[in-house]
């Protein structure tokens, strides 16, 4: 709005009561946010049907919103038994990944596109999050974590007391996790692996499932939105929680979005915000001339 349009706006009490009642107008019309419609899902039994045998169920069911198994027990790096809920932060977000140590590729692809992500997020681990891995084979040790911990620790370049737990259990404490998170997957007795996805988790301070980020690369700045978007409020900016309002998850391309509306419903709070303080400044401007007279 240029200068002489502001001074165009009415002076008088009646005036600034219209041009309030025009500002919100404005606002409850920007403000519809209805989700985008997703795409559709095949059905599971014509998936599978054209699936090999070794990996047909092999899925991710999400169950966002649901909480994890906070009394799991594992053992970390050292060789010490903890609770699942013992090393989840109760105020930051935590970056969930179910892998195991003898993947042949898989997994390295996963923990290595993680860590870029991590290195670019722009969000400091530690101060803003947390990282866990467990593994799904109840074989892996204790030493296995340590040594894949120390490894990923170095790519990032952080200490070893940074807040990344590897974790190993028993299948019935690694079962209880992966059915809490929708994690579907199976060992092929042929050639001694597990069939599984390709997937980190975005867990909330609470302990319950966020957000699911899918593949082997995973761009920096879904990342980062799905963390703050974890966090609630207690992670990044006060920018990055304006940049979320303006990019929507989309289940169908899983991943965030430019959102119209979010864009529309934050230039419009600008707007009114605007708006407002030009009209207060009227109005204190003509009560100090009604005392003047």
């Amino acid at each position: 709005m240029s200068m002489s349009s502001f001074q165009s706006l009415p002076s008088s009490r009646a005036g600034w009561r219209a041009g309030l009642a025009v500002a919100a107008l404005v606002l409850s019309v920007a403000l519809p946010a209805a989700a985008l419609p997703g795409g559709g899902k095949t059905p599971r039994d014509i998936v599978d049907a054209q699936q090999p045998p070794q990996v047909q169920g092999v899925d991710v069911e999400e169950h966002l919103g649901e909480p994890l198994p906070l009394q799991a027990r594992f053992l970390d790096e050292t060789g010490k038994e903890v609770r699942l809920g013992d090393v989840l932060p109760k105020d930051k977000p935590t970056l969930l990944t179910l892998v195991y140590y003898e993947c042949p590729m898989l997994c390295n692809l996963v923990i290595n596109g993680q860590v870029s992500a991590m290195r670019e997020v722009g969000l400091e681990l530690g101060k803003d999050y947390h990282a866990i891995t467990v593994s799904i084979d109840p074989k892996d040790t204790p030493t296995q974590s340590l040594e894949r911990r120390r490894r990923h620790l170095q790519a990032m370049g952080k200490s070893e007391s940074a807040p990344w737990h590897f974790l190993t259990g028993t299948e019935d404490n690694i079962h209880l996790l992966t059915e809490a998170v929708g994690f579907k997957y199976r060992y092929d007795e042929a050639s001694k692996q597990f069939a599984h996805p390709a997937v980190v988790q975005v867990i909330t301070p609470e302990g319950s499932v966020s957000r699911y980020l899918y593949g082997t690369t995973f761009p920096a700045k879904d990342m980062k939105l799905a963390l703050v978007e974890a966090g609630n409020g207690r992670v990044g900016t006060s920018f990055d929680r304006v940049v979320l309002s303006c990019f929507k998850y989309d289940a169908a391309m899983r991943r965030y979005s430019f959102y119209v509306f979010g864009f529309i419903r934050t230039g419009a709070l600008l707007v009114f915000t605007a708006l407002s303080s030009m009209l207060i400044f009227f109005w204190r401007r003509e009560l100090k001339k009604g005392a003047a007279a």
